[in-house]
């Protein structure tokens, strides 16, 4: 299958880029990079980037109802002032930092952030799915090794989430109102044999406005689109092997820009996918969902 026309966005290779988040009041995009302990910002229509450097591995970002970037990092969760630089720190990290970090998280549509981590081990499946609510983290109680792909339903009684380690999505009924998580399915279980079949785990993810979940498939140099029940209703073919998440930006939501790893990966696959480390845009049919914000 051939590659699809992406483009980079700047020349600038990410570590480990992740977590791409437009800001529609600012006609902008945010994005972190995790082992370079950045966040970083893009104007498509100035093509200016600005980036700021955090004290420890950042694993999500949100829009914060106050101004600035909710970012959820290795100590904890702090507030990115993106006019002055300065970040506040909000709250500790419920966890020990040693072994685990926050990763991949999302806002609801009633400005809570759902924050997963990742157990670095990755021997057992002891990260957990966060909510954050007023400044004050509640276990959800759902298990993960790497927790990813956070995302909601148009209809907003739908989370969707990932464990990459064990290559599944699950949905979880949702009650907006209370924020509880129901009953659970399984999405979609992709081959766990990396010599038979492998095409790739499920890393980050978002939902477009049909309902679609569109799920980075790590190490498969690809994206999948997938119908609730898990039919795959589209692949977009990647120019690199690890692509991490994607968003929905631009004034109409109908350019995906897609965050990709250079980090770890060895020499003749970055010879031969130059482009990894980079985010890059493609344009689509299906529009997106605007961002939620959190609301503190």
């Amino acid at each position: 299958m051939s590659t699809e026309n992406c483009q980079p966005i700047l020349a600038n290779r990410m570590m480990l880029g992740e977590c791409p988040v437009w800001h529609s009041q600012e006609s902008a995009l945010y994005w972190i990079d995790i082992d370079g302990c950045a966040v970083h910002r893009f104007h498509p229509q100035t093509e200016t980037h600005r980036q700021w450097a955090t004290p420890s591995e950042p694993g999500c970002i949100a829009i914060h109802g106050d101004g600035g970037l909710l970012v959820a990092l290795r100590s904890g969760l702090a507030l990115l002032n993106t006019q002055s630089g300065q970040l506040t720190h909000i709250t500790d990290a419920p966890y020990d930092p040693a072994t685990t970090r926050f990763n991949d998280g999302r806002c609801d549509a009633a400005g809570r952030l759902w924050v997963g981590t990742i157990y670095e081990p990755r021997d057992r499946p002891d990260a957990a799915l966060f909510c954050v609510e007023h400044d004050v983290l509640r276990d959800s109680g759902k298990r993960a090794t790497v927790s990813n792909g956070v995302a909601f339903s148009p209809d907003n009684r739908t989370l969707y989430h990932s464990d990459t380690t064990s290559h599944q999505v699950r949905a979880y009924a949702f009650d907006l109102a209370t924020a509880t998580l129901g009953a659970e399915r399984i999405v979609k279980q992709f081959s766990t044999d990396r010599n038979h079949q492998y095409g790739g785990r499920p890393d980050g993810a978002t939902v477009d406005r049909d309902g679609a979940y569109w799920c980075a498939m790590y190490e498969g140099g690809r994206l999948l689109r997938l119908s609730p029940d898990g039919e795959i209703l589209r692949e977009v073919m990647l120019p690199v092997r690890c692509p991490t998440m994607m968003a929905f930006g631009d004034d109409d939501l109908r350019t995906l820009y897609i965050t990709t790893v250079s980090n770890k990966r060895s020499a003749e696959e970055l010879a031969q996918h130059p482009l990894s480390g980079c985010v890059l845009r493609l344009r689509v049919d299906v529009p997106g969902l605007p961002e939620h914000i959190y609301r503190p």
